[in-house]
């Protein structure tokens, strides 16, 4: 068994005749199998996250996009510790967040922040939620569907775990973004749309009521028929009227 791990973590040599892609895709298979058994060996996780924490600000932007990768297995495959060493691993899925040149390293960390915010539940984020949500607040207009998909899905998250300390500050941020969850729910890419209509739900408890509401509020004590009538449509539909100020 011992002599297996030994193999498998070693990628056998790729014949430089195979087609670039070819290669890329067996190194990159090798390169998970690998990570799963020095995970299965108990590996100190020091030095994964020493190893993770050196390629995430490598001057390379392949190194730093593989190091974000590594994080991804690392919250899936061993959640329990990673929960210890919580303030290192978000501050470099931040880090990538904030990559000032690889989009697929932005991409990535936000793909990786999704688990690890289900892993953890969003407990204890200080400082890193406000700087979680401004970025993935810019990133929701991107021109990259993919990019896009994994925007919403993390904005989404967010909106779970806003709690008491943040809420007033997510709120903000979820009212500057009426626009985009409105512009995004026919987005041209069904997966972002699907992902938008599932964050609008989220959002909708972080809602201003406007001042006109008072009128809604008077029009509701004299017809509650109405009322009842509004309590019934999908809340994408109750943000559009918000945002146009048909309530």
């Amino acid at each position: 068994m011992e002599q297996t791990q030994r193999v498998l973590s070693r990628p056998p040599p790729v014949p430089a005749s195979q087609p670039r892609k070819r290669r890329t895709l067996v190194r990159s298979f090798f390169s998970k199998v690998s990570w799963k058994l020095r995970l299965r060996k108990q590996e100190p996780l020091k030095n994964v996250f020493f190893i993770l924490a050196e390629r995430a600000r490598d001057p390379n932007a392949k190194k730093r996009h593989l190091a974000m990768k590594g994080l991804g297995t690392l919250a899936r495959e061993a959640p329990d510790k990673v929960r210890k060493y919580k303030k290192v691993f978000l501050a470099l899925l931040v880090h990538g967040l904030y990559d000032p040149v690889s989009s697929d390293v932005i991409h990535e960390s936000m793909k990786t922040l999704t688990i690890m915010l289900g892993k953890i539940q969003g407990q204890r984020l200080g400082s890193f939620f406000v700087d979680i949500t401004l970025q993935t607040r810019a990133l929701l207009d991107d021109e990259n569907d993919g990019v896009r998909y994994s925007a919403f899905v993390l904005f989404g998250q967010l909106a779970a775990f806003a709690g008491r300390k943040w809420k007033k500050f997510f709120t903000d941020q979820v009212n500057q973004t009426q626009d985009s969850l409105l512009t995004h729910l026919q987005d041209k890419s069904p997966q972002v749309a699907k992902a938008c209509k599932t964050t609008v739900r989220a959002c909708v408890p972080y809602l201003k009521p406007r001042k006109e509401q008072r009128f809604q509020s008077e029009e509701d004590q004299r017809n509650p028929r109405l009322s009842r009538q509004l309590s019934h449509y999908h809340p994408e539909v109750l943000l559009f009227f918000y945002a146009n100020k048909i309530l």
